[in-house]
């Protein structure tokens, strides 16, 4: 983890564990990505960005949980499950989902494989 991940934390130290769970299971299970820490979110990129890691408050404040990331990916599908929080269509044929985590138990094998699919579909991208 770098010192700009740790740093994006101040002021969220809970949020640092799901963060943590959900990067090991990442850095297992996917390909070689890259990772840019900005302002307002995490980027996690192959040939384009396929997932994203903010604070952003996709529930209601009080259905939101003290510690929580959201974790923002997208699919050349509308992903249907109960634990996604938000989805919209920005493109045609491009869907962005967004999952809030509270634990990180959350960061498990259902997650991990919408992670899986859009690593692809954004490895994809522009051969389309």
């Amino acid at each position: 983890m770098t010192d700009g991940e740790f740093f994006f934390f101040n002021g969220h130290p809970g949020a640092l564990e799901i963060y943590t769970a959900l990067t090991e299971r990442m850095e297992r299970e996917l390909g070689a990505y890259s990772v840019r820490t900005q302002k307002t979110q995490i980027s996690f990129s192959n040939r384009c960005g396929f997932a994203f890691v903010s604070f952003l408050p996709v529930r209601r404040a009080k259905d939101r949980p003290k510690d929580y990331i959201t974790v923002t990916f997208g699919l050349g599908r509308r992903a249907d499950s109960p634990r996604i929080d938000a989805v919209s269509e920005p493109y045609p044929g491009r869907w962005t989902h967004h999952v809030l985590l509270a634990s990180p138990e959350e960061a498990d094998g259902e997650l991990m494989a919408f992670l899986r699919e859009a690593y692809t579909f954004a490895a994809e991208k522009r051969r389309r």
